[in-house]
């Protein structure tokens, strides 16, 4: 774009950077003045493989710190297989009739097969909703369940060791000979990364959940972070209590691609699938940043609010303190968690939330926690469908339609002159800040 100044007659060329962000199924474009602009922080595109089924079986025959299935079960058997029903299903049908081939192998019938719809504290999963998670192909061949976290026969198998929290479950699960479970890898606000011990709790009590969930508030609960992380701690002890034999986890790219799956032991083969997603996700940069614009990351990741705040955490690391964050998230789907929302209107401060979750620990709680966290030391401009009444009056962000009006208000918040790095997956990529002295260590 040209500007002319027509007292002096002098010609100033203003260089913009054009961006293509992913909203929903469609993309908007961010203009970015190149003295302004830090750059694009991108995840690493790995290619998702063309054949999903057969990436699945391999992983089956190929695990991880242990032998295979089909040398570890008798024909006798009992097996359950758990899937959490928090994660995207794109692929939980495969995962399951691939380790249903691999049973059968070795005469272990359907029949003697359960499927568990894991639950957390988001209420029971019944019979109605199952077509949503699995077709016919899975249904006609294996009985599935949906687990209570209120259930009155829970078994009390014993506490962990380094904080004693309790651990009850599912009693169809307990009484199995072999537990497998299933799940999807990927940074995680608070337990570090998701999947591996993270399905055992879809069959836990509400009081392990919730004892668990709590050390979210310590400070070593964080996003990409294992070492010294209370919460993945306890989920790994919970999950050997818990008796896991096997696990089937994948790692998708950010359309939704399997790129590699992973199976075998419960600790090895989770590790092996975080090393995958810190190669994928993890961006360092020695630079932050005044304004950060964000995609969530699409429509596998937009669809409400709940699911795009996850962006805002895995950005805070480079964004100043005071700075502001611009999220691009269709929100087709609205808020998408009455509990996010009801703790959102209900409670004020952040003393208020922390007490709130130590008393009584919930899902859509921690969002709406985590995003208070947001919001006490940067302000953050929402570009989505949804109406203004939820964005600036429940939410308390400031809203905008179009992606460069939100710029523009972040620039007279923070300053004409500040500078913006652009992240255009902020679900699939951890953005982390070293400064140059780090780096070169």
């Amino acid at each position: 774009m040209f500007v002319v100044n027509i007292d002096s007659i002098v010609l100033c060329v203003i260089v913009m950077t054009d961006v293509w962000l992913p909203c929903g199924k469609t993309t908007v474009c961010v203009r970015v003045q190149t003295r302004n602009s830090l750059g694009l922080i991108d995840p690493v595109q790995k290619i998702g493989v063309a054949e999903p089924r057969i990436e699945i079986e391999r992983a089956i025959k190929e695990p991880i710190g242990t032998r295979r299935l089909s040398e570890s079960v008798k024909p006798e058997s009992k097996i359950v297989i758990i899937v959490d029903n928090v994660v995207d299903k794109s692929y939980v049908e495969l995962m399951i009739l691939s380790v249903l081939d691999e049973l059968n192998v070795v005469g272990v019938k359907d029949e003697c097969v359960t499927v568990i719809v894991g639950c957390d504290l988001c209420g029971v999963v019944g019979s109605d909703d199952f077509m949503r998670f699995f077709g016919e192909a899975v249904l006609k061949r294996v009985r599935v369940v949906g687990h209570d976290v209120m259930a009155g026969d829970l078994v009390y198998v014993g506490a962990t060791k380094s904080f004693g929290t309790r651990v009850f479950l599912n009693r169809v699960f307990v009484e199995a000979d072999v537990r497998i479970l299933l799940g999807f890898v990927n940074v995680h606000s608070y337990a570090g990364y998701s999947g591996g011990r993270q399905g055992v709790f879809g069959v836990c009590g509400v009081e392990t959940v919730r004892s668990n969930g709590v050390m979210m508030l310590n400070g070593g609960a964080v996003a990409g972070v294992l070492d010294g992380n209370p919460v993945h701690k306890d989920m790994t002890e919970v999950a050997r209590l818990a008796g896991v034999n096997f696990i089937v986890n994948l790692v998708v790219n950010s359309q939704g691609e399997i790129v590699r799956a992973f199976a075998g032991d419960l600790e090895a083969a989770f590790l092996e699938a975080v090393k995958l997603v810190d190669e994928m996700c993890r961006v360092v940069v020695d630079r932050r940043a005044d304004i950060v614009v964000v995609s969530a990351g699409g429509y596998l990741v937009d669809g409400d609010l709940y699911q795009a705040c996850s962006a805002l955490d895995n950005v805070l690391d480079v964004v100043k303190r005071g700075g502001v964050i611009v999220l691009v998230a269709d929100c087709v789907r609205g808020y998408g968690n009455q509990v996010f929302y009801d703790w959102m209107v209900r409670l004020g401060d952040l003393k208020s939330f922390e007490k709130e979750l130590k008393r009584n620990f919930v899902m859509g709680g921690h969002r709406a926690y985590f995003l208070l966290k947001v919001l006490q030391n940067h302000q953050v401009i929402l570009v989505s469908s949804l109406p203004d009444y939820y964005v600036s009056d429940v939410f308390r962000l400031k809203s905008a339609r179009a992606v460069n009006d939100a710029l523009a208000e972040a620039y007279k918040i923070a300053g004409s002159n500040s500078r913006v790095w652009v992240v255009s997956a902020g679900c699939y990529t951890l953005s982390t800040y070293k400064s140059p002295e780090e780096a070169k260590t």
